[in-house]
This record gives structure tokens, C-alpha cells and sequence, in this order.
């Protein structure tokens, strides 16, 4: 008797193992959060190798048929890492801050052993030595490296993401329309649930501006708060790396371990002693009451759509429903001069200086071997050419090219937002991400309305986009949020509030149901 019931446990237990190690089909992926996965880990509900064979298995049924064409390639070392994680689980019990969670990777983030080629056909098959700051953090705090997604060439295009290696990503709400760019293919596969987290960089427009066209919610954070180091640049004094991902809470968990000064990345010594604790802590659904939030109709008001007109004004109704108080319109001090010449092309200067510390094994050594090779998109040639004839190095022409906190024409502009905003006492200034919804596929002419260019890369302040609700044909909107420097913490309330307060994320179930049935 002994016997059978011991043997009947080993049966039981060596069958709960196998079944726990095999692939699970039933796995929901759609809006999966952080919480709801560490949940699952928790419950026995399935596994972290499980999970990313389940993503796994979703990217090949609906993006590398050229679906989405998100993703330029899976990582072969994901599900391995995957059951390492799952081993430690067992073996102590507990889960680090992102153990298990498979993340979607820009591919302007070096990633050691995997192909890294900021999207360029010259750096086929190159793998870098080193993981980028950002993805160390993440592989530290137990996140899985899933793939790497789709991107405009060199981050050249904030309208479209094409790129020589991989061809040009769609929208999952309309396959007949872009996602922006650059970082339109880890917008693509977030909002896709190809992944459950995401990592996309920002030179002018490439975090927000995807996002919001896939209703994501996207960070760009303080320039200074958060390393650039091992990341592909455009131009380095504007770029921004941050997180893309469905909820404000999971993409406040992806700041909370990527902020913070790197030796590697000089400019983030300006954020000592400006890092929250926990930025976890401003997670607050009742973080709109009492808060005063500016309208900045010089941009909200620049020829927009109609459709977007509307889904702006709802916003603002939402925001006093949800207790904001509401100053409109803000005026800022000559915001129309202020504005110009504020950009500086260094892309010769900054992509030749990143090749150059990527040892001898990299393909093209300085943008003139990357025009030489011929491997590029069409699309990005006379841009290519351009900075390789006039590209501006530090020093070079009448007015050096500084970071915002050394250039006297960013500070100046940043002084006068931020002046105006202490006058009438604002949280933060809004306004729509993009005026007009997402382009045609092919029409260059419907790239209206981008709003994320204007301000925050050249002032340096955070500025958060979330979903504001969809125009005709199930198209993404943006409503975002300027804060002050380093004031992660007030635009994380208010983002968290009004996203809790309105629930417009919603999956691209409608175009990937009518896959599915066909």
C-alpha cells in the first residue's frame, strides 16, 4: 500500500514536471502585465519558457509572414534563458523585478552575441561584445531578451520605420497605415502582444510618436536621467532611450531600473541626487486632483484634424472629471523664436565615434564605408550623403553643438517654459502627441501634425505620450504630457491617473481576429 501510493506520487510528480516543461497553447498574451505574469509565476500557471514560446509562437504566426513585419529577428538564446530563470524560481522562491518578462528590443540597442545593425543591411550578422546599459539593467533584473525589433534605418524617419535589413513595419490597428518612426517596429510588436515589454529611442519624436500611433504608452525622460551608452546615436545631444509598453505601471517599472548615472554616459552626472527612491511610489489614480495642467494651443491648434481635435477636447473634459484644474490656453514668451534653429546634425560625428567602440569586428568602420558599401535603404540615401558632407562635429560653424544643460540656446528655451509653468503654477504642459492619425503606407504627403519634435529633445524635459482614444478606421492617438527636469515623478501621477481614469488601450484584436478566421 505503502509502495502504490509512493509510487503514484513520483508518477504525479514526474507528469506535473513534463507538463509544466512542454509548451502551453492556452496562454491569454493579449495585455499581459508585469504583476499578472509574476501572478502566473506564482500560482504554477505556467512557466517563464512557456510564456516566451507562447510569444514566440505569436511573432511567427503574425509578423514574420511580413504581417507586421515588426520583429527582424528572435533571439536563439531566449527560451534557454527563459528555463535558467525558471531554475532559479525553484530553487529560492523569489522573483526579481522583471524575472521571466520577455522584452522586445529596438535594434539600435547593442545586445551581446546578437545581431545589432541599427537597422542598416552594413551591419548584417555583427554582434556586439556587450549588452547597451539600458539592456544590462533589464538582464539584471531578470528580464528576457526576446527579439529585436524593426526600426528606420540609422533612426533617420520619425514618419515611417523602413529599414534595408528588414523592409518597412505596418500598423497593427490598420495594416495600411505606418507606425512612425523610428522606433516603429517596437511599437508594432508591443502594442501586438508580441512581447510584453519594450525599449525604444527618441531623437525627436521616435518613442512618442510610435506609441502613440500603436496606443502605447511611451516615456521619454529627462535627457540626462537615463544612460545612451551602447545605443546606436542619431544625434546624441538629443537622443533618449526609454520604455514603450501597454500600461504606465509596467513602463514606470522599466525607468525604475534603467535611471540613474552611468560612468559610461557623462551627461548622467546630471542626475545625482534627482533619481527617485521608487518611482513605483507615483502610482496614483487619484493623482489628477488638484493638479494644474496647461493647454499649449500654439501646437494642439496647428492645423489639426478633426478627429483629433475632438479626442484632444474629450481629454481635456476627462482631465477636469478626473480632478485637474485646467489653464487654457498657455501662453510662453516668444516661443515661435525660441523654437528655431534648435537642431544640430551630428550624426557623422556621434555614429562614426559608437562604430569606432565597437572593435574590429564590425563591418563599416565610419559612415563613409556605410555609403560605400551600397547597403542601404533608398529612402535614407541623400541623407546619408548629406552628413557625410556637412555633417557638424562639436565646434565646428558659428555656435558649438551642446547638451541642454550647456547650450545657452536650449537653456533659454527651457527657462521659459519652465517660468511660465511656475507662474501659473502648472504640473505639466498637454497637448496632442500627433494632430493628424497615422499615414497611408506610402503617402508621405499624410506625415502631419508631429508635435513631439517641437519641444522636449532640444529643452531636454520629460515628456510621456498615452493613449487618448482612435480616429476612423481604429487609429491611435496620443495625448502627451511636458513635465519640468527631472520631474519623472509628477508626470508618472498624472499619466497613471489619466490612464486609469479612461482605459483607452485597447489590443489590435479586430485586424488579428480577421487573420486568425482566414
Amino acid at each position: 500500500m505503502l509502495f502504490s501510493s509512493v509510487y503514484l506520487l513520483v508518477i504525479t510528480l514526474l507528469f506535473s514536471s513534463c507538463n509544466m516543461d512542454s509548451p502551453k497553447s492556452d496562454i491569454q498574451l493579449d495585455e499581459l502585465t508585469v504583476s499578472a505574469i509574476h501572478q502566473a509565476y506564482q500560482n504554477g500557471d505556467y512557466t517563464a519558457e512557456q510564456l516566451t514560446q507562447a510569444y514566440i509562437d505569436r511573432i511567427h504566426q503574425y509578423d514574420l509572414d511580413s504581417t507586421t513585419n515588426a520583429i527582424i529577428l528572435i533571439n536563439p538564446q531566449a527560451l534557454e534563458d527563459a528555463r535558467k530563470l525558471d531554475e532559479e524560481f525553484k530553487k529560492i522562491g523569489k522573483l526579481q523585478p522583471l524575472h521571466g518578462i520577455p522584452v522586445i528590443v529596438k535594434d539600435n540597442y547593442n545586445t551581446k552575441g546578437l545581431q545589432t545593425t541599427a537597422g542598416s543591411a552594413a551591419l548584417a550578422g555583427f554582434e556586439p561584445a556587450t549588452d547597451a546599459y539600458q539592456v544590462k539593467k533589464l538582464r539584471e533584473a531578470g528580464a528576457i531578451i526576446l527579439a529585436k525589433s524593426n526600426m528606420a534605418e540609422w533612426a533617420f524617419s520619425p514618419r515611417v520605420t523602413i529599414s534595408s535589413i528588414a523592409g518597412e513595419t505596418r500598423n497593427p490597428y490598420n495594416l495600411n497605415h505606418t507606425t512612425a518612426g523610428s522606433s516603429g517596429g517596437t511599437g508594432a510588436a508591443v502594442a501586438a502582444n508580441f512581447g510584453a515589454l519594450g525599449l525604444g529611442t527618441d531623437t525627436g519624436n521616435s518613442i512618442r510618436g510610435p506609441s502613440s500611433h500603436n496606443a502605447l504608452v511611451g516615456f521619454r525622460s529627462t535627457l540626462g536621467l537615463t544612460s545612451r551608452e551602447g545605443i546606436a546615436p542619431l544625434y546624441l545631444r538629443n537622443d533618449v532611450g526609454g520604455p514603450m509598453c501597454r500600461t504606465v505601471e509596467d513602463a514606470t517599472r522599466v525607468l525604475q531600473l534603467i535611471a540613474g548615472y552611468d560612468s559610461n554616459d557623462p551627461i548622467t552626472q546630471h542626475a545625482q541626487g534627482k533619481v527617485a527612491d521608487n518611482y513605483l511610489n507615483y502610482l496614483d489614480k487619484n493623482g489628477l486632483q488638484r493638479a494644474r495642467i496647461g493647454i499649449l494651443r500654439t501646437l494642439s491648434e496647428d492645423e489639426p484634424h478633426p478627429e483629433i481635435k475632438s479626442l484632444f477636447e474629450q481629454a481635456i473634459s476627462d482631465l477636469i472629471r478626473l480632478g485637474a484644474d485646467i489653464v487654457d490656453p498657455v501662453d510662453i514668451p516668444g516661443f515661435d523664436n525660441l523654437r528655431q534653429d534648435q537642431w544640430c546634425p551630428m550624426f557623422r560625428h556621434d555614429v562614426n565615434q559608437y562604430l569606432a567602440s565597437l572593435g574590429p569586428d564590425v563591418p563599416v568602420k565610419n559612415l563613409n564605408e556605410v555609403i560605400e558599401s551600397g547597403k542601404y535603404a533608398e529612402y535614407i540615401e541623400s541623407r546619408l550623403k548629406y552628413h557625410l558632407e556637412s555633417g557638424t562635429n562639436p565646434g565646428e560653424g558659428m555656435e558649438p553643438c551642446l547638451d541642454p544643460f550647456e547650450d545657452p540656446r536650449r537653456i533659454k528655451y527651457r527657462e521659459a517654459i519652465e517660468k511660465t509653468m511656475d507662474s501659473l503654477q502648472l504640473d505639466a504642459i498637454i497637448y496632442p502627441s500627433w494632430n493628424h492619425p497615422p499615414a497611408k503606407i506610402g503617402d508621405q504627403s499624410g506625415y502631419k501634425g508631429d508635435n513631439s519634435q517641437v519641444i522636449a529633445p532640444h529643452t531636454g524635459q520629460p515628456a510621456f505620450t498615452v493613449p487618448m482614444g482612435y480616429t476612423s478606421g481604429s487609429l491611435p492617438a496620443g495625448l502627451q504630457f511636458l513635465g519640468r527636469m527631472f520631474d519623472e515623478p509628477t508626470l508618472i501621477k498624472l499619466t497613471y491617473a489619466y490612464e486609469q481614469g479612461t482605459q483607452h488601450r485597447k489590443p489590435p484584436s479586430a485586424v488579428f481576429g480577421d487573420l486568425q478566421n482566414k
